[in-house]
């Protein structure tokens, strides 16, 4: 277990880093623990794996500055559990429920449990985010994610995702996106 903690705290501080995620930014993690225990995404949650992944992903975005959504699982739309504060500065309306195992599944479940003052919402626009086990996060990414490559592409069974976003390059063959000429 203490492993799984050791490598979700790093895999979000890769992120954050690769990805110039600047402190006040939003980082949505998505996460079955039924991949990692080399399950069924649905079929073999792990409460304990929950709290390990969750704990590991919100003391590495505490550690950046960054807050952290937990994206539920699809029995609760993939909503996701926030900090209050973080939700409300981002104009995010919480929704009323309370994920558990089976309905939210393991990992939203312990952050609910973990945060001090946590509310659920139905999406976020994150700026970053880490999936483990195909758990589809790109719906709370901004427009334009960038894929990053893990040195390690498993997180024990579970095959891992990474992603960052960037502004739109507007403009056309005469735009410039720095002030260098």
């Amino acid at each position: 277990m203490e492993e799984v903690y050791a490598q979700v705290r790093e895999a979000v501080r890769f992120v954050c880093r690769q990805g110039h995620v600047q402190p006040g930014s939003l980082f949505v993690l998505g996460c079955s623990t039924s991949e990692i225990a080399g399950g069924r995404i649905g079929k073999a949650g792990s409460p304990q794996l929950g709290y390990e992944v969750a704990r590991g992903a919100w003391e590495a975005c505490e550690e950046a500055g960054v807050a952290l959504a937990v994206q539920c699982c699809e029995h609760l739309n993939r909503a996701l559990v926030l900090p209050r504060q973080a939700a409300l500065s981002r104009g995010y309306a919480p929704v009323a429920v309370v994920p558990h195992p089976h309905a939210g599944g393991s990992c939203a479940a312990a952050m609910y449990r973990l945060l001090p003052d946590p509310v659920v919402v139905e999406a976020v626009e994150a700026e970053a985010g880490l999936d483990i086990g195909e758990t589809l996060i790109g719906m709370h990414l901004r427009p334009v994610a960038v894929p990053l490559r893990p040195e390690t592409p498993l997180l024990g069974q579970a095959r891992v995702t990474m992603a960052y976003t960037r502004p739109k390059f507007i403009g056309g063959s005469r735009a410039r996106y720095t002030l260098e000429d």
